[in-house]
């Protein structure tokens, strides 16, 4: 017997200083994604509402991260409740929680993996905000921050990722977040711009990228940050999955942003910077869930597929007549259930587990499994988006008045302008620079 608990001792896990950095270095590097996403955004709207759009990704750093510490940690990766919702009082306020207390069987304290997956729940109702650009109203779009990352995001994270969650033990598999993060963001779009509808002038009137030096700048934001968000989600590196992930995350990414290029040039005859940015997002989205089941061959193809694919969705907006301003559902909800469906194909069965997909002598099993995943969620999403929308759009009104999205709502909402030209050209500035006006006196001198 006391051979055994000396075997059990020794198996059990112990805190990894090495690890434990490298979680929190994967952490910032999420956290910068946000950032990054605000810049991405601000770039692709017109002037005067660029700074909503950084306000509505940079508000969640606040209001997310306050409510996961107050109970979305323990929502979402508490003890499980039938198999849809967790709870764990030691975790409400992250109050009961030791510093040295290890992470469910890994060897990163608690505390760790708590603000690791804090930067996932940041950064997804961000990813919404692109879709509404030019028309919502500040607060109404921060009080349904709140509300969604409660009613929606908390529980699918739970289901996707949380031990007991449904789709967790159906098998499921989404490394690092195809849909608890980009098909949620995604359908979500997509539900609430069915209630607030299109923006004023939409197909009529020019609404073109003010500053493609910002798109490309947060683009490669996203890009750098992106390795912190898939290789980190294996929560350490001891095996060698996470240096997969981060090898497939490049890989896919670069597949993409050449996919959507050439997709571009044969479609409209040009290879444009906000393809090249738009299409590396796209890989890095199909690339989340899958990179942690395939080869980099398999990365090449998941970004490539995804590339040609997002890059096709995004005009659909223009067929069907929905208003989504930066294409989100084009890029997020598409390449995340791109992502997510061709695990199915291309899982190699020998990185993260032994699930092999269709191409490697699987069968159909696993697609089955995913195609569940990516339904039940988007399903979810999108109704519980558009009734939140709805609710929030008859009591608080959730547009901005028609005047006021025509001024810009820059100067509406937040009583700022991105950009100050008062100095710069003609006016009053250049005036007082030029040459002075001979006085009457130096007249008289020449004559």
């Amino acid at each position: 017997m006391a051979s055994a608990i000396t075997t059990l001792a020794a198996d059990a896990p112990t805190l990894s200083a090495a690890n434990t950095g490298f979680m929190l270095i994967c952490s910032a590097l999420v956290m910068l994604m946000t950032p990054g996403l605000a810049f991405f955004y601000g770039g692709m709207v017109r002037v005067k509402s660029s700074l909503n759009m950084l306000m509505m990704s940079f508000i969640s750093l606040g209001i997310v991260t306050i409510l996961w510490v107050l109970y979305g940690f323990s929502l979402a990766f508490g003890t499980d409740s039938g198999s849809l919702i967790g709870w764990n009082s030691d975790y409400v306020g992250l109050s009961g929680i030791g510093i040295t207390e290890l992470w469910d069987g890994y060897t990163i304290p608690v505390y760790v993996f708590a603000v690791f997956q804090l930067m996932f729940a940041v950064i997804t109702p961000a990813l919404i905000s692109g879709a509404l650009a030019d028309r919502v109203k500040f607060g109404a779009w921060a009080l349904f921050t709140a509300l969604w990352v409660t009613a929606v995001y908390f529980p699918v994270a739970h289901w996707v990722w949380g031990s007991g969650g449904w789709l967790f033990e159906m098998g499921v598999i989404d490394f690092a977040g195809g849909t608890a993060v980009h098909i949620n963001a995604g359908a979500a779009a997509l539900g609430v711009i069915l209630v607030i509808g299109k923006r004023v002038g939409f197909k009529k009137d020019p609404m073109r990228p003010h500053s493609l030096p910002l798109v490309m700048l947060g683009a490669g934001l996203l890009w750098f940050g992106w390795f912190g968000f898939n290789a980190g989600s294996w929560l350490g590196n001891d095996d060698g999955v996470g240096a997969v992930m981060f090898v497939n995350t490049q890989v896919a990414t670069a597949a993409a942003m050449l996919a959507w290029l050439g997709y571009e040039k044969l479609r409209h005859g040009s290879f444009t910077t906000l393809g090249a940015a738009s299409g590396a997002v796209a890989g890095l989205v199909a690339i989340t869930p899958a990179g942690g089941a395939v080869s980099p061959l398999g990365a090449i193809a998941v970004g490539a597929i995804a590339g040609v694919l997002c890059a096709m969705a995004v005009g659909l907006k223009y067929k069907f007549g929905y208003d989504d301003s930066l294409d989100v559902v084009g890029v997020h909800l598409v390449g995340g259930i791109v992502g997510s469906l061709l695990v199915g194909l291309f899982a190699t069965g020998g990185v993260q587990s032994d699930v092999a997909g269709l191409f490697y002598g699987g069968g159909l099993e696993q697609l089955g499994k995913q195609a569940i995943g990516v339904f039940s969620v988007l399903a979810y999403s999108l109704v519980a988006s558009a009734l939140l929308a709805f609710l929030l759009d008859k009591t608080i009104g959730m547009r901005v008045t028609e005047d006021d999205e025509v001024a810009g709502i820059d100067q509406v909402e937040h009583a700022e302008t991105a950009y100050d030209f008062s100095g710069a050209g003609g006016g009053a500035a250049s005036r007082s620079t030029a040459a002075p006006t001979p006085s009457a006196a130096s007249k008289k001198v020449d004559a």
